[in-house]
């Protein structure tokens, strides 16, 4: 025989239906949890925990400028880097990109050469000016 009831998770309301057993030995365990649901008044959405704010984007540590470097044009974050250690740029190839503020900035190469070193990772937090990679 099922049963259905309704419960209350963290303010959310489900509907559950709940199949009484036969003949494992289970039944009083499955009788007693229906009871026991069947007696609880269903409770109000209860207002949710305060969260604590969103850890902001890893930021990666600041190194100072050098020629060569390709530096982010703005505070935000990474969200793609275009090239990898070797790989050969032209000037204007698009190297990075930065988001912020749900808008996306391309980060374009001021030099030719090889690709050195990549010195952030897809999603840290930059700020404007911060060394992105290095063009040799």
């Amino acid at each position: 025989m099922s049963r259905k009831f309704k419960i209350s998770v963290d303010g959310h309301s489900y509907t559950v239906v709940v199949d009484e057993l036969h003949g494992d030995g289970n039944e009083a365990a499955v009788a007693s949890v229906a009871a026991a649901l069947a007696t609880q008044p269903v409770a109000a959405p209860a207002a949710p925990p305060p969260t604590a704010p969103a850890a902001p984007p890893h930021a990666a540590p600041a190194v100072p400028a050098a020629p060569g470097d390709e530096v982010a044009p703005l505070a935000g974050v990474v969200d793609s880097i275009e090239v990898l250690v070797g790989a050969k740029v032209q000037v204007g190839d698009r190297v990075a990109v930065i988001e912020a503020m749900k808008m996306k900035t391309d980060v374009f190469a001021k030099h030719s050469g090889t690709v050195t070193r990549i010195a952030v990772k897809v999603r840290d937090a930059v700020d404007s000016g911060q060394v992105l990679l290095s063009i040799s």
